[in-house]
């Protein structure tokens, strides 16, 4: 088999996490992606009612000009400005969201950034609201993994929190080769690749012994590339992909723990937290 069709045709529609754990992400469904935006779109238009109220309490006696510029910022305001502010601050959930547990993500399963949100709610203005969500219900049943335009476009998509997500055993790094696989450098493997070897790994043992061969090969030659110093001569491809993948996600796990310990300094306590 080819190196590139080995990999992908094993990974399946998997993700990888920062730390390098292989996850089954359960996507939101149509149904409540609609539902949630339903919730939403009642928000918004309580938003709107209620500052059309207090604009022309406010504004009565000012020029059309003023109170059409008002008018505009405000439906702006509310239509792109507050869902892109909740979504930043949740990480990911609005009010609909939060009600029917949904969460937007990034392609590679991290939270998602002010960037992702605002452009999320720029493209959800016309796929949703001058397309009354039109656009958004074809593209969503289309995509594979229910995404609206806005989410094509900002590179995420959403998933349901109250599913349960089914992790892969971590690989165990072989004592032989501690040594050289915390001196090496280790980039970071396309996500792809990452699955496939973590996959490769966890159900070796319930392939046949052609077969576990030829697709550890395979994965070896992927992940060579990535690799330096090459590992020590000799020894067997399974070992090397654990070593490699172990290392990594100690690494990560490190960087997540310096970035955290970073964050505890600059940032007052989550309340939520205790």
């Amino acid at each position: 088999m080819s190196t590139g069709a080995g990999y992908r045709s094993y990974a399946g529609d998997d993700m990888v996490t920062g730390e390098g754990v292989a996850v089954e992400l359960p996507i939101a469904g149509v149904p409540s992606r609609a539902a949630s935006g339903i919730i939403d779109l009642l928000v918004a238009g309580a938003l709107l009612i209620a500052g059309g109220i207090a604009v022309g309490a406010v504004f009565s006696g000012t020029s059309d000009a003023v109170g059409q510029t008002i008018v505009i910022l405000m439906v702006v305001g509310v239509t792109v400005g507050v869902p892109t502010v909740f979504e930043t601050v949740t990480r990911g959930r609005t009010l609909g969201k939060l009600a029917l547990g949904l969460r937007v993500v990034r392609d590679d399963g991290g939270p998602i950034t002010a960037r992702h949100a605002l452009t999320r709610a720029l493209v959800g203005w016309p796929e949703i609201y001058l397309l009354a969500g039109a656009g958004a219900l074809v593209s969503s049943l289309i995509s594979p993994r229910a995404k609206r335009l806005g989410d094509m476009a900002a590179g995420t998509y959403v998933v349901s929190q109250r599913a349960s997500m089914r992790l892969l055993p971590a690989p165990v790094m072989p004592p032989a080769l501690a040594p050289w696989a915390a001196g090496a450098d280790l980039a970071a493997l396309p996500p792809g690749l990452a699955i496939a070897v973590r996959q490769f790994l966890g159900r070796a043992a319930g392939l046949t012994p052609a077969s576990r061969h030829e697709l550890g090969q395979s994965l070896l030659r992927s992940v060579l590339p990535h690799v330096s110093p090459p590992p020590p001569a000799g020894v067997h491809a399974e070992y090397i992909l654990a070593a490699v993948i172990a290392d990594r996600r100690r690494r990560d796990a490190e960087r997540l723990a310096r970035e955290d310990h970073r964050r505890q300094q600059l940032l007052p306590a989550d309340p939520l937290d205790r």
